[in-house]
């Protein structure tokens, strides 16, 4: 497998622990917040998928505006770094529009990089990032980014009386 075969797996495999964790959450309990103050699993979700896009597509090739096609512009001021969950449901996209978007991006994801050069996966990102200084680590980080809010997603749920997943 090539370095980029190696990272999109990991992508694909963070994925599906992350659908794994969403299985057979009720659309009503994506905004519930176990405390004041606590993400819930809306924002979870649609900061993995700007996190994803932004990682695995703008740091690589920049942002283009045709994608806003699948992934709306608010979400970078909803879901984007330094933003704060609100336990306003109305600022929010349904549970069915934040499926959609992660399922979107993460489709576009897939099919546009295994055609990426493996020379330029070196060269650092589009825009300075403070763990990855090239554009295979971007990829690289986005996975392990994927696993440690499906961690804080996991964690959710049980705040919120549901039983493990495994």
């Amino acid at each position: 497998m090539t370095r980029l075969e190696i990272a999109l797996a990991g992508l694909r495999s963070a994925r599906e622990y992350t659908r794994g964790l969403l299985a057979g959450v009720d659309d009503a309990d994506w905004f519930r917040q176990p405390s004041e103050g606590v993400t819930h699993i809306a924002w979870q979700v649609g900061h993995l998928a700007i996190a994803e896009y932004r990682l695995s597509l703008a740091q690589l090739r920049g942002m283009r505006p045709d994608d806003e096609r699948f992934v709306p512009p608010d979400y970078v001021t909803l879901f984007g770094r330094g933003s704060e969950p609100s336990a306003d449901e109305s600022r929010y996209p349904s549970p069915g529009e934040l499926r959609g978007v992660l399922d979107s991006v993460h489709e576009h994801v897939l099919a546009e990089l295994p055609s990426y050069p493996d020379v330029q996966l070196d060269l650092p990102p589009e825009r300075e990032h403070p763990l990855c200084k090239t554009k295979l680590a971007c990829i690289e980080w986005c996975a392990r980014h994927e696993m440690l809010h499906g961690g804080q997603i996991g964690l959710l749920k049980r705040l919120l009386g549901k039983k493990p997943v495994w």
